[in-house]
């Protein structure tokens, strides 16, 4: 009967320790879920931010004057345009 008592007691402990242990990795899995969820909602804000810039620095009036300034460029002559006629 005693050796019945210590494997209940032993196999009770090792419930035990293993719930605690199994607790003890979903709180933790729990807060490493909470801060990748954070920092997933940083980078969709900084990716607002990159797209807000990309659209502001290839704004087509910006374009135009860094053309104008830095490169020296100028719109075509009318007699330098030509107009070509895809066939269907």
């Amino acid at each position: 009967m005693l050796r019945l008592n210590l494997a209940l007691i032993a196999i009770v402990l090792a419930s035990a320790l293993g719930g605690v242990a199994s607790q003890h990795k979903a709180r933790k899995l729990f807060t490493d879920l909470e801060r990748e969820q954070e920092r997933m909602r940083q980078l969709e804000v900084e990716w607002g931010q990159l797209q807000l810039e990309q659209s502001t620095w290839a704004s087509h009036s910006r374009v135009e004057k860094f053309a104008r300034e830095r490169l020296h460029m100028k719109p075509p002559a009318a007699g330098q345009v030509l107009a070509v006629e895809v066939p269907r």
